[in-house]
Protein backbone atom coordinates (compact mmCIF):
# COMPACT_ATOMS: atom_id res chain seq x y z
CA UNK A 1 0.00 0.00 0.00
CA UNK A 2 1.68 3.19 -1.15
CA UNK A 3 1.90 6.27 1.06
CA UNK A 4 2.34 9.81 -0.26
CA UNK A 5 3.88 12.83 1.38
CA UNK A 6 0.67 13.64 3.26
CA UNK A 7 -1.38 11.68 5.78
CA UNK A 8 -2.79 8.18 5.35
CA UNK A 9 -6.60 8.31 5.18
CA UNK A 10 -9.06 5.43 4.84
CA UNK A 11 -12.40 6.18 3.13
CA UNK A 12 -15.11 3.55 3.74
CA UNK A 13 -18.01 4.48 1.44
CA UNK A 14 -20.14 2.15 -0.67
CA UNK A 15 -21.17 4.74 -3.29
CA UNK A 16 -18.35 4.56 -5.82
CA UNK A 17 -18.63 8.13 -7.19
CA UNK A 18 -18.55 9.62 -3.68
CA UNK A 19 -15.72 7.36 -2.53
CA UNK A 20 -13.64 8.08 -5.60
CA UNK A 21 -14.39 11.79 -5.41
CA UNK A 22 -13.19 12.01 -1.81
CA UNK A 23 -10.08 9.95 -2.60
CA UNK A 24 -9.31 12.20 -5.58
CA UNK A 25 -9.74 15.30 -3.40
CA UNK A 26 -7.39 13.91 -0.76
CA UNK A 27 -4.78 12.81 -3.29
CA UNK A 28 -4.89 16.21 -5.00
CA UNK A 29 -4.04 17.86 -1.70
CA UNK A 30 -1.10 15.56 -1.04
CA UNK A 31 -2.62 12.86 1.15
CA UNK A 32 -2.54 9.09 0.66
CA UNK A 33 -6.14 7.83 0.49
CA UNK A 34 -7.33 4.23 0.43
CA UNK A 35 -10.94 3.50 -0.56
CA UNK A 36 -13.04 0.52 0.58
CA UNK A 37 -16.67 -0.05 -0.42
CA UNK A 38 -17.90 -2.64 2.12
CA UNK A 39 -18.28 -2.49 5.89
CA UNK A 40 -16.49 -5.63 7.08
CA UNK A 41 -13.66 -5.08 4.63
CA UNK A 42 -13.42 -1.49 5.84
CA UNK A 43 -13.10 -2.53 9.48
CA UNK A 44 -10.49 -5.14 8.60
CA UNK A 45 -8.46 -2.58 6.63
CA UNK A 46 -8.73 0.01 9.43
CA UNK A 47 -7.44 -2.49 11.98
CA UNK A 48 -4.73 -3.93 9.72
CA UNK A 49 -3.44 -0.60 8.45
CA UNK A 50 -2.10 2.50 10.16
CA UNK A 51 -4.28 5.46 9.24
CA UNK A 52 -4.19 9.03 10.46
CA UNK A 53 -7.92 9.37 9.76
CA UNK A 54 -10.76 6.97 8.99
CA UNK A 55 -13.81 8.38 7.17
CA UNK A 56 -16.91 6.18 7.54
CA UNK A 57 -20.27 6.20 5.81
CA UNK A 58 -23.12 4.92 7.99
CA UNK A 59 -25.18 2.94 5.47
CA UNK A 60 -22.68 0.29 4.42
CA UNK A 61 -23.23 -3.28 3.22
CA UNK A 62 -21.96 -5.98 5.56
CA UNK A 63 -21.44 -3.82 8.65
CA UNK A 64 -22.74 -0.31 9.23
CA UNK A 65 -20.58 2.68 10.10
CA UNK A 66 -21.79 2.89 13.69
CA UNK A 67 -20.64 -0.68 14.38
CA UNK A 68 -17.31 -0.06 12.63
CA UNK A 69 -16.75 3.12 14.63
CA UNK A 70 -17.54 1.41 17.92
CA UNK A 71 -15.24 -1.55 17.27
CA UNK A 72 -12.44 0.61 15.91
CA UNK A 73 -12.64 3.00 18.86
CA UNK A 74 -12.47 0.07 21.30
CA UNK A 75 -9.41 -1.35 19.54
CA UNK A 76 -7.68 2.00 18.91
CA UNK A 77 -8.76 4.71 21.36
CA UNK A 78 -6.56 7.34 19.71
CA UNK A 79 -7.83 6.82 16.16
CA UNK A 80 -9.28 9.93 14.45
CA UNK A 81 -12.70 9.04 12.98
CA UNK A 82 -15.09 11.09 10.84
CA UNK A 83 -18.59 9.89 9.97
CA UNK A 84 -19.92 10.98 6.60
CA UNK A 85 -23.56 10.23 5.90
CA UNK A 86 -26.95 11.38 4.66
CA UNK A 87 -28.42 10.58 8.07
CA UNK A 88 -28.20 14.03 9.62
CA UNK A 89 -30.97 13.71 12.21
CA UNK A 90 -29.94 14.76 15.70
CA UNK A 91 -30.38 11.27 17.15
CA UNK A 92 -28.14 9.84 14.43
CA UNK A 93 -25.49 12.48 15.06
CA UNK A 94 -25.63 11.77 18.79
CA UNK A 95 -25.32 8.03 18.16
CA UNK A 96 -22.25 8.67 16.03
CA UNK A 97 -20.56 10.59 18.84
CA UNK A 98 -21.61 7.94 21.36
CA UNK A 99 -19.91 5.33 19.16
CA UNK A 100 -16.73 7.40 19.33
CA UNK A 101 -16.49 9.51 16.17
CA UNK A 102 -14.63 12.82 16.32
CA UNK A 103 -16.71 14.64 13.72
CA UNK A 104 -19.95 14.01 11.83
CA UNK A 105 -20.57 15.51 8.38
CA UNK A 106 -24.03 15.25 6.79
CA UNK A 107 -24.59 14.90 3.05
CA UNK A 108 -24.91 16.88 0.87
CA UNK A 109 -21.70 18.78 1.57
CA UNK A 110 -19.34 20.99 -0.38
CA UNK A 111 -15.87 19.62 -1.05
CA UNK A 112 -14.28 22.77 0.37
CA UNK A 113 -16.11 22.35 3.69
CA UNK A 114 -15.33 18.63 3.78
CA UNK A 115 -11.66 19.28 3.15
CA UNK A 116 -11.57 21.99 5.86
CA UNK A 117 -13.05 19.62 8.41
CA UNK A 118 -10.70 16.81 7.38
CA UNK A 119 -7.68 19.11 7.73
CA UNK A 120 -8.95 20.28 11.13
CA UNK A 121 -9.08 16.68 12.36
CA UNK A 122 -5.64 15.94 10.96
CA UNK A 123 -4.15 18.93 12.77
CA UNK A 124 -5.31 17.42 16.04
CA UNK A 125 -4.32 13.83 15.22
CA UNK A 126 -0.69 12.77 15.80
CA UNK A 127 0.87 11.07 12.76
CA UNK A 128 0.54 7.31 13.03
CA UNK A 129 3.07 4.69 12.01
CA UNK A 130 2.89 0.87 11.91
CA UNK A 131 5.09 0.70 15.00
CA UNK A 132 3.21 3.37 16.95
CA UNK A 133 1.40 2.33 20.11
CA UNK A 134 -2.17 3.19 20.96
CA UNK A 135 -1.47 5.39 23.95
CA UNK A 136 -0.67 8.67 22.23
CA UNK A 137 -2.28 11.75 23.75
CA UNK A 138 -1.65 14.38 21.05
CA UNK A 139 0.02 17.26 22.83
CA UNK A 140 -1.78 17.24 26.18
CA UNK A 141 -0.03 19.03 29.02
CA UNK A 142 1.91 17.08 31.63
CA UNK A 143 0.87 17.02 35.26
CA UNK A 144 1.57 14.83 38.26
CA UNK A 145 3.12 11.41 37.71
CA UNK A 146 1.41 8.03 38.02
CA UNK A 147 2.26 4.40 37.30
CA UNK A 148 5.06 3.49 34.94
CA UNK A 149 4.23 2.90 31.28
CA UNK A 150 5.21 -0.06 29.12
CA UNK A 151 8.80 1.14 28.70
CA UNK A 152 9.34 2.31 32.28
CA UNK A 153 8.51 5.99 31.72
CA UNK A 154 6.02 7.80 33.93
CA UNK A 155 2.72 8.51 32.12
CA UNK A 156 1.31 12.01 32.32
CA UNK A 157 -1.75 12.37 34.53
CA UNK A 158 -4.18 15.11 35.47
CA UNK A 159 -6.63 15.18 38.38
CA UNK A 160 -10.19 16.49 38.18
CA UNK A 161 -11.20 16.16 41.80
CA UNK A 162 -11.83 12.46 42.39
CA UNK A 163 -11.20 11.62 38.73
CA UNK A 164 -7.64 10.98 37.56
CA UNK A 165 -6.89 11.13 33.85
CA UNK A 166 -4.09 9.03 32.35
CA UNK A 167 -3.20 11.21 29.38
CA UNK A 168 -0.80 8.79 27.72
CA UNK A 169 -2.93 5.66 28.01
CA UNK A 170 -6.30 7.36 27.35
CA UNK A 171 -7.93 6.25 30.59
CA UNK A 172 -9.82 7.81 33.48
CA UNK A 173 -10.13 6.40 37.00
CA UNK A 174 -12.06 7.14 40.16
CA UNK A 175 -11.39 4.68 42.96
CA UNK A 176 -11.72 1.16 41.56
CA UNK A 177 -13.70 2.28 38.50
CA UNK A 178 -11.93 2.90 35.19
CA UNK A 179 -13.00 3.81 31.65
CA UNK A 180 -11.32 4.26 28.27
CA UNK A 181 -11.45 7.73 26.70
CA UNK A 182 -10.62 9.07 23.26
CA UNK A 183 -7.92 11.58 22.42
CA UNK A 184 -10.66 14.14 21.73
CA UNK A 185 -12.26 13.47 25.14
CA UNK A 186 -8.98 14.23 26.87
CA UNK A 187 -8.34 17.30 24.75
CA UNK A 188 -11.73 18.71 25.74
CA UNK A 189 -11.10 18.05 29.43
CA UNK A 190 -7.56 19.39 29.30
CA UNK A 191 -8.66 22.61 27.59
CA UNK A 192 -11.55 23.15 30.03
CA UNK A 193 -9.17 22.50 32.95
CA UNK A 194 -6.68 25.02 31.60
CA UNK A 195 -9.50 27.58 31.30
CA UNK A 196 -11.25 26.54 34.51
CA UNK A 197 -11.64 30.09 35.82
CA UNK A 198 -13.98 31.14 33.00
CA UNK A 199 -16.91 29.89 30.96
CA UNK A 200 -15.52 28.54 27.68
CA UNK A 201 -17.64 29.45 24.63
CA UNK A 202 -18.39 26.68 22.16
CA UNK A 203 -16.56 28.61 19.45
CA UNK A 204 -13.36 28.48 21.54
CA UNK A 205 -13.62 24.69 21.78
CA UNK A 206 -14.23 24.45 18.03
CA UNK A 207 -11.16 26.56 17.36
CA UNK A 208 -8.73 25.22 19.98
CA UNK A 209 -9.78 21.55 20.26
CA UNK A 210 -11.47 20.75 16.94
CA UNK A 211 -9.01 22.96 15.05
CA UNK A 212 -11.52 24.97 13.00
CA UNK A 213 -9.77 28.24 12.23
CA UNK A 214 -12.99 30.03 11.19
CA UNK A 215 -15.11 28.45 13.90
CA UNK A 216 -17.39 31.47 14.29
CA UNK A 217 -18.75 30.86 10.77
CA UNK A 218 -19.60 27.18 11.35
CA UNK A 219 -23.08 25.92 12.11
CA UNK A 220 -22.45 22.65 13.93
CA UNK A 221 -23.48 20.96 17.15
CA UNK A 222 -20.46 18.66 17.28
CA UNK A 223 -19.26 20.27 20.55
CA UNK A 224 -22.62 19.81 22.27
CA UNK A 225 -22.97 16.24 21.04
CA UNK A 226 -19.46 15.37 22.14
CA UNK A 227 -19.98 16.86 25.61
CA UNK A 228 -23.19 14.82 26.02
CA UNK A 229 -21.25 11.65 25.23
CA UNK A 230 -18.35 12.63 27.47
CA UNK A 231 -20.65 13.36 30.42
CA UNK A 232 -22.18 9.89 30.07
CA UNK A 233 -18.75 8.30 30.07
CA UNK A 234 -17.62 10.22 33.17
CA UNK A 235 -20.88 9.32 34.94
CA UNK A 236 -19.76 5.68 34.81
CA UNK A 237 -16.98 6.64 37.24
CA UNK A 238 -19.06 8.70 39.68
CA UNK A 239 -22.74 7.92 39.03
CA UNK A 240 -23.98 9.72 42.15
CA UNK A 241 -21.99 12.92 41.62
CA UNK A 242 -22.85 15.91 39.40
CA UNK A 243 -20.99 16.08 36.11
CA UNK A 244 -17.68 17.95 36.25
CA UNK A 245 -18.68 19.63 32.97
CA UNK A 246 -21.22 22.38 33.65
CA UNK A 247 -23.34 23.91 30.89
CA UNK A 248 -23.82 27.67 31.02
CA UNK A 249 -26.88 28.14 28.84
CA UNK A 250 -26.33 30.31 25.81
CA UNK A 251 -22.60 30.66 26.48
CA UNK A 252 -20.65 27.41 26.71
CA UNK A 253 -19.07 25.13 29.29
CA UNK A 254 -17.16 25.33 32.53
CA UNK A 255 -15.25 22.64 34.40
CA UNK A 256 -16.16 22.15 38.04
CA UNK A 257 -13.20 20.84 40.02
CA UNK A 258 -13.74 20.53 43.79
CA UNK A 259 -11.18 22.43 45.82
CA UNK A 260 -8.99 20.27 48.10
CA UNK A 261 -10.32 20.04 51.65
Amino acid sequence: MSRGRGRAILVVEDETPIRQGICDLLAYHGHAPTGVGEGRAGLAEALAGSYDLVILDVMLPGLDGFAICEQLRAARPGQAIMMLTARGREQDVLRGFECGCDDYVAKPFSLSVLRARIEALLRRAPPRSPSAGEGEASGLASSEQGEQGEHGEQPRTMSLGAIELDLDNLRARAGAAAIELTTRDLEVLEFLARERHRVVPRVDLLREVWGYERAEKLETRCVDMHVVKLRRRLAELLPDEPSPIETVRGVGYRLRIPEPA
